[in-house]
């Protein structure tokens, strides 16, 4: 697959950050603006026309200066063979274990970019960096460990990581090995970073998720370059684990609601970014437009005028959200 991205130089997501005269606001939102181009969510993650043109909407909408590509983390457990779940409205999800076994593992196929439903993405990406407004382009992919979790299943790689830990270490390099070649042709496309969701690694003790998944992510952000925004998502993470997250070299992060944001910025130098943490369901689906005002309010005025944050969804926000609540954000955000 050769995709040819258009040049067109940008700022990081913190060059953002700090630049702004007010405070940026990123939620992970792309499913909501289907509600504005009458699209399913089944259409938005084997289209890539549909995945463009609700991001389009909402960027539009809110005259961001950050757009996405959906965060679908059955992407690549796909691309590697796992079984799906798919609905019209819910994003697919993955069913079973592919893999039970060491020799197993030892044997599995690392697929190209491309394969699966990969293709939908890297062509979302390329739709996104063809906008006539140039925003900065985040696309979406799942964390090594994170992936390898769903190939044996999530509970069973808890597990495997204390009874088998060759078993866990094969299948998390192999999904090193495709997310950075993921990750390749996403910049060539032209995006300017990735939001890489690792949601299993909050799961884990401090020390095996350095051990399991930010050793590995650090290969993957090293190969990626300085210019390229990793964004490291991580919805389950605790203040406890940030000294092993920020092993991962990384220097911008997007948290959930478990996160202590205002200690994460007091626990992080000058150099790291920090993202989060509005609860998607309870805040931005559950809330009221008033309310959702509130907490946003409420979330700045905790971190003060620090330029190392960034105000967002702790994660995806579903497409069931009301835009009056999306509304509600970016006028409370500024």
């Amino acid at each position: 697959m050769s995709l040819t991205g258009r040049e067109h130089s940008h700022p990081t997501l913190a060059e953002l950050a700090a630049d702004a005269k007010r405070p940026l606001a990123m939620p992970i939102a792309v499913f909501p603006g289907l509600a504005l181009t009458g699209g399913t969510v089944r259409q938005a993650v084997t289209k890539p026309e549909a995945q463009v043109a609700a991001s389009r909407a909402l960027h539009e909408r809110y005259q961001t200066r950050v757009v996405l590509s959906a965060m679908d983390l059955s992407v690549e457990a796909e691309a590697f063979g796992c079984q799906l779940v798919v609905s019209e409205d819910e994003i697919p999800t993955v069913t079973g274990s592919l893999v039970t076994e060491l020799e197993q593992a030892k044997k599995l196929r690392v697929p190209k970019p491309g394969e699966g439903r990969s293709w939908v993405y890297l062509e979302t990406v390329k739709g996104l960096c063809a906008l006539p407004t140039h925003p900065l382009v985040l696309a979406g992919c799942i964390g090594p460990f994170s992936l390898a979790a769903r190939l044996v299943g999530v509970s069973e790689a808890m597990m495997l990581t204390a009874s088998d830990p060759e078993l866990m270490h094969v299948l998390v390099n192999k999904s090193a090995e495709f997310l950075a070649a993921y990750v390749r042709v996403f910049q060539a496309a032209g995006a300017g970073g990735v939001v890489m969701a690792e949601p299993a690694a909050g799961l884990l003790s401090p020390k095996s998720l350095a051990e399991f998944s930010s050793a590995y992510v650090r290969r993957i952000v090293e190969e990626a370059g300085e210019s390229f925004s990793v964004i490291l998502h991580n919805c389950a993470a605790k203040l406890v684990h940030l000294p092993a997250i920020l092993q991962s070299g990384a220097r911008t992060f997007h948290f959930g609601a478990p996160m202590d944001i205002a200690g994460a910025l007091r626990q992080t130098k000058e150099e790291i970014t920090i993202c989060g943490n509005l609860d998607p369901t309870a805040v931005f689906v559950q809330g009221t437009p008033d309310e959702v005002a509130e907490r946003t309010t409420a979330r700045l005025a905790e971190v003060g005028s620090s330029q190392r944050f960034i105000i967002s969804s702790g994660c995806d926000i579903p497409a069931r959200a009301p835009l009056e609540n999306l509304d509600a954000f970016f006028r409370a955000a500024g």
